[in-house]
């Protein structure tokens, strides 16, 4: 199952979709110097088949290449952060206990 996930600016959200079909989405706040991932939700059809996976990539991805700061605010975004520590930098260092990393 190929997962493809664009970021819909209009909306402030990053969508997951599987053969053309809304699988899941990430909503967030941006500013200029950060990004607050809010909620994260996905299709309980495509639920355990990585879609919150590609969604966090992406999203975190995006963000380090933009240089900007992420708050995760989303339970799920923040449990992918902890689980995958390579990106604990982005949250700011004031903010991280905040967030338990």
């Amino acid at each position: 199952m190929a997962t493809r996930v664009e970021d819909n600016e209009e909306r402030s959200r990053y969508e997951a979709y599987v053969d053309d079909r809304l699988a899941g989405y990430a909503n967030y706040r941006r500013r200029p110097d950060l990004i607050a991932l809010d909620h994260t939700q996905v299709d309980d059809l495509f639920e355990g088949h990585g879609v919150g996976s590609a969604l966090a990539v992406r999203a975190l991805g995006d963000a380090r290449a933009a240089g900007l700061a992420v708050l995760p605010f989303c339970p799920f975004m923040n449990d992918y952060i902890q689980r995958h520590r390579e990106h604990a930098d982005l949250v700011p260092e004031t903010m991280r206990d905040r967030f338990g990393l």
